[in-house]
């Protein structure tokens, strides 16, 4: 792949699905620049959506086609509301299929904490007087609230789905 021009990548890349040109933008940096091209997410919104839907969803300003298909494939996978989703390790606010906020990681804190268990790193910042400990034990029950809930939309998303089947 190296060696073969960018054209010829190109209409590689034109055949792949969306899946799987966004694994190929995560091999090296010539792929990522190829796979992010936006005539090839154009192209792959047409075909899932219609040339209605296309006109009508338009990427503005800065946005790219891939940002536009992402959002729009978020919406149809969740839905128009305001929800705490689960996207591998990672929760996220997100409203309309726009991610508006993230929330936090699941990792394990062996190492930092000396725990054995899984919890959620928030990125609120805590502003006001208070010990050290005071504001661990603030986050930790944050962390678990927003552990709680970012799980029980998982469940109630993956509830839903065995319903329709």
């Amino acid at each position: 792949m190296e060696m073969l021009p960018l054209e010829i990548c190109m209409k590689i890349f034109c055949l792949l699905d969306y899946q799987h040109l966004a694994v190929a933008q995560q091999v090296c940096r010539k792929w990522k620049l190829v796979a992010s091209d936006n005539t090839l997410w154009s192209n792959l919104f047409k075909e899932r959506w219609g040339e209605d839907h296309t006109a009508f969803y338009a990427p503005m300003g800065s946005k790219s086609w891939k940002d536009v298909y992402e959002v729009q494939d978020r919406c149809d996978r969740i839905g128009l509301g305001m929800k705490i989703i689960r996207e591998g390790i990672d929760y996220y606010l997100v409203h309309q299929g726009e991610i508006q906020r993230h929330l936090g990681s699941r990792k394990n804190h062996e190492k930092e904490t000396g725990h054995n268990s899984h919890t959620l790193n928030s990125e609120i910042d805590f502003n006001g007087e208070g010990s050290l400990a005071e504001e661990r034990s603030c986050r930790g029950i944050l962390d678990r609230i927003l552990f709680f809930i970012g799980d029980l939309e998982v469940a109630s998303a993956e509830a839903k789905r065995s319903r329709v089947i």
